[in-house]
């Protein structure tokens, strides 16, 4: 029976950066993933010869910088490259351009509405105050409110502090903000119909809500969080697709001693006198740990891979309570050649960033109402790029990869289970959308890689295909993610942790939750007095 001082349940993004963490710190570590390849959602792979598909996460912002400097993934061939703004397209042919040249954004906005152009500063500086505040957060543990421990006490201190530092009137605005729709934060800024939905995409993408619902405000803020080379709010591609950044951290891993296993299913988290031992392979085979580590979400670490008998009442019931609703469908398109744009003028770079095909809240909200009766939208939100134009790595010469991501499209359907014949049908209506801006688009395509929830659960471990593991929502945010008194990476079984996206600061390749659960761990172990200050400083 083999033996390691701790074990990381899942080599998603955030358990290898939690076992890579904990390996630099000296212990012996393995991560089991149930799959022949690790990655989770952050995988490449090549499906249609000579093309390598970003199955799931596609685009890079979130990752930590400090996260990134300590385990030093350049070393190991992580590369984040930016791309140049994106488009709303319309079905008039007219288009809504996001540069990332300032004065030629500020333009095209004018284009639309001088009002919006104007309202676009203000805008922009209210979202860039919430991140300054939000930022300094997400490396650190959430306080238990309950708790008069000393820890607690100086961390409630510090958000109080960052609270005060904003001033009456901010703070105000800033807690109506957590209970507003993405279609109310933008009414207050814009007139222009095309400029809302253009902006709203961010606080929908990965939800179970339309834009008028509650709580979407706040997803808008989460995508605006993270930064490239120092640009807040930029996103860019990892260089060779997504899995490159599962490839560094695995690097990373490794060179500390750590071990990696694929195709080793874990059964069950063994349990006795009240503290984990290690886990039990659904091959059999026993592996001891004194820790162990679990990068799945709330719902399949304490109701699949945990004996309930080990576990409280109250952790039974609020796993199941846990909110995880499934909106999101993926389209991997292997191209023949470049797709034309007619909307676009020639030698046009927005053709390199993200484009949409929805153009106001009530195309959004018809979307949504389809999710909520059972069925995927007739008129998709789609975010598709296509990375080849930045990263030609990832198809031969002259081809070209397109990445598409979808809402909404429903975890379970009204009229029954997904079947392969429904999985076509809802990848020919996303390719349909598309087909209506581009008219050489569907004689380009070579082959088309459809996943639903369904697959996206089947195959890479997300419930119901919850990209957040688990929603995003108000009242499973801070110190209620994943639920009350669970929330500082600690879970209910002495031994046993928690490091996946269903812990705090929730989804998104950030690798926070991993790295986050790592320092608990290593201050429980004593090993050093370890503060969120110290990740980034070797």
């Amino acid at each position: 029976m083999n033996k390691y001082d701790a074990i990381v349940i899942g080599a998603g993004h955030n358990g290898l950066t939690n076992a890579a963490y904990l390996a630099k710190s000296g212990l012996n570590v393995l991560i089991v993933e149930r799959n022949p390849y690790i990655g989770g959602a952050t995988v490449s792979r090549e499906l249609y010869e000579g093309w390598t598909y970003t199955n799931c996460s596609y685009v890079s912002s979130l990752l930590r910088p400090e996260i990134y400097r300590d385990l030093n993934l350049a070393r190991y061939g992580l590369q984040v490259v930016p791309f140049g703004g994106g488009a709303t397209l319309t079905q008039s042919g007219d288009y809504l351009g996001s540069y990332t040249n300032h004065e030629v954004k500020r333009r095209e906005f004018a284009r639309h509405s001088l009002h919006d152009a104007d309202a676009y500063e203000r805008f922009s500086t209210d979202v860039m105050r919430y991140c300054r505040f939000i930022r300094p957060f997400l490396l650190r543990t959430p306080a238990d409110p309950t708790s008069f421990k000393p820890k607690d006490l100086s961390e409630l201190f510090f958000l109080g502090k960052n609270l005060y530092e904003l001033g009456e009137e901010e703070l105000y605005e800033f807690i109506r903000f957590f209970t507003m729709s993405v279609a109310e934060f933008l009414d207050q800024y814009f007139e222009s119909e095309l400029v809302k939905a253009a902006l709203s995409g961010s606080g929908l993408i990965g939800t179970a809500l339309g834009p008028y619902s509650p709580g979407t405000a706040y997803v808008l803020l989460h995508h605006y969080m993270g930064d490239i080379d120092g640009n807040v709010g930029a996103w860019g591609f990892a260089r060779g697709g997504m899995g490159s950044l599962a490839k560094a951290l695995a690097g990373a891993l490794q060179e500390h001693g750590g071990e990696l296993r694929t195709d080793a299913p874990v059964a069950q988290i063994r349990v006795r006198n009240g503290r984990t031992k290690g886990v039990v392979l659904e091959s059999g085979e026993e592996i001891d740990a004194p820790i162990v580590v679990s990068n799945l979400d709330a719902k399949r670490t304490f109701l699949k891979i945990m004996d309930q008998k080990d576990l409280p009442d109250e952790v039974v019931e609020r796993a199941q309570n846990f909110k995880i609703k499934g909106s999101s469908g993926k389209l991997n398109i292997a191209l023949d050649g470049l797709p034309e744009f007619p909307q676009f003028p020639v030698g046009c770079p927005l053709i390199k960033g993200d484009l949409h095909i929805t153009e106001n809240f009530e195309q959004l909200e018809r979307a949504y109402d389809d999710w909520k009766n059972g069925t995927w939208s007739k008129w998709p939100y789609v975010d598709m790029m296509i990375p080849t134009l930045t990263d030609p790595t990832m198809a031969p010469p002259g081809k070209h990869m397109m990445s598409v991501f979808v809402q909404y499209c429903p975890a379970k359907l009204a009229d029954g289970d997904w079947t392969p014949d429904k999985r076509e049908a809802f990848g020919q209506t996303v390719i349909d959308a598309i087909a209506t801006f581009s008219p050489n688009f569907k004689d380009l395509i070579l082959h088309t890689e459809v996943r639903t929830p369904h697959e996206i659960e089947a195959e890479v471990g997300l419930t119901a295909g919850n990209i957040f593991q688990g929603d995003l929502s108000f009242d499973q945010l801070m110190f209620n993610r994943p639920f009350p008194g669970y929330a500082q990476y600690r879970g209910p079984v002495k031994g046993m942790y928690m490091c996946g996206s269903t812990t705090h600061p929730g989804g998104g390749v950030m690798a926070a939750p991993g790295a986050n659960a790592a320092r608990e761990i290593l201050a429980d172990l004593g090993r050093e007095n370890i503060t969120p200050e110290d990740f980034g400083d070797d």
